[in-house]
């Protein structure tokens, strides 16, 4: 059998507040050694007050802190098993990459020849040899922040934070360092925990992710299970697109339950809900999982959906928004019922964006496993 994982650090009932402000309500939390940690969430919900609380830069105001079983009251950021990659990157202008990379070594006392050593690995960890003499104004964004993490890296703490590492970089960079970093990770086993407001960026790197909602914990899951399974409506909506609708839940079997939701119809899920019937629920459905078809298609479309009643998970509407982005099409449907659903299509081929048009008359459906429905 695997063992369970182990916790490295663990925030057991804190709290941060700033004057009459509560940046962080009760979080409690344990993140295991070894893993790619997310803490994921809007601007001012608190999550980089609790990176600054794990750093020692921010004290909690109440609940304490444990790093590698260790409690951290009373010690101070550079005495912590840790090291932060800012936002900002904080490379020093006036060195060169070798001197900044090995700043931190010096400062501890460490003698020239194993420093020349750390300082070489850490800089072929990150795919930087070759640069020891170039200075940081010589760089791009990607390769100083490559620096800032070699400067980490080479301190081998036992926890790395970053905070908004990739905010800075272009898009297509920033894609690339969220594969580089997880695959960094990997190499090095080091606890990585981020801070990020970025969806994209959260779901592709990380091994868990904490969604920080008002100070607290909205929910705390995998990638996958926070996309397909959310817990709430605000995790639903701020992790990926999605359709929410509201409804009445009118059957609630282990096997299987329905919702009537005015704007989208008559909803099945081949699963219960364990709600109270005629509850008030939203129905929350991604738009990658709804099939779009061809004016007159309303029979195939109903045939498509035998997995759930006649009548359900079937609705139809009118084009009223394309959205060409290369591999997909995003469609603004305005629905017989007067709401609006967003579908996404793949364009598996060249042609495949030529099917549809603006003021199309067109079917959907929807599968009886697509369908979240989220209690209030």
């Amino acid at each position: 059998m695997t063992e369970p994982a182990q916790p490295i650090i663990q925030i057991q009932n804190v709290s941060k507040r700033f004057g009459k402000v509560t940046a962080v309500d009760n979080v409690s939390l344990d993140i295991n050694a070894g893993e790619f940690f997310v803490l994921l969430g809007p601007s001012g919900c608190g999550k980089t007050t609790l990176l600054r609380m794990i750093a020692g830069f921010e004290l909690p105001s109440e609940g304490r802190i444990l790093i590698d079983g260790q409690d951290m009251a009373g010690i101070p950021p550079n005495k912590r098993p840790v090291n932060m990659v800012f936002q900002s990157y904080a490379v020093f202008p006036h060195m060169s990459v070798a001197d900044n990379v090995a700043y931190g070594l010096r400062i501890a006392g460490v003698k020239g020849g194993e420093v020349r050593d750390r300082v070489a690995e850490a800089l072929a960890l990150v795919k930087l040899s070759g640069f020891e003499g170039r200075m940081p104004d010589q760089m791009s964004g990607g390769q100083r922040q490559r620096v800032a993490l070699a400067r980490s890296l080479v301190m081998r703490p036992k926890v790395l934070l970053l905070d908004e590492p990739l905010s800075a970089l272009d898009a297509k960079l920033r894609a690339q360092m969220q594969f580089e970093l997880s695959e960094l990770q990997e190499k090095v086993g080091i606890t990585f925990v981020t801070v990020t407001h970025d969806q994209d960026e959260a779901l592709s790197m990380a091994c868990r992710i904490a969604v920080i909602n008002k100070g607290d914990v909205a929910q705390l899951a995998t990638p996958s299970d926070l996309y397909e399974y959310p817990a709430n409506r605000f995790v639903a909506d701020f992790v990926g697109s999605v359709n929410i609708f509201e409804g009445k839940l009118t059957l609630d079997e282990p096997d299987k339950a329905a919702v009537d939701c005015p704007g989208l119809g008559k909803v099945y899920l081949n699963h219960g809900v364990t709600g109270p019937h005629g509850a008030d629920v939203w129905v929350a459905l991604r738009p990658e999982k709804i099939y779009l078809h061809v004016p007159g298609a309303g029979k195939a479309v109903r045939a498509a959906a035998e997995d759930a009643p006649d009548g359900h998970n079937f609705a139809r509407g009118t084009i009223k928004g394309m959205s060409y982005l290369g591999d997909i099409t995003l469609f603004e449907i305005e629905l017989d019922s007067g709401a609006r659903l967003r579908v996404s299509r793949p364009n598996l081929s060249r042609h495949d964006q030529e099917d549809f048009t603006w003021d199309d008359r067109v079917s959907m459906h929807w599968r009886a496993d697509s369908p979240v429905v989220l209690l209030g």
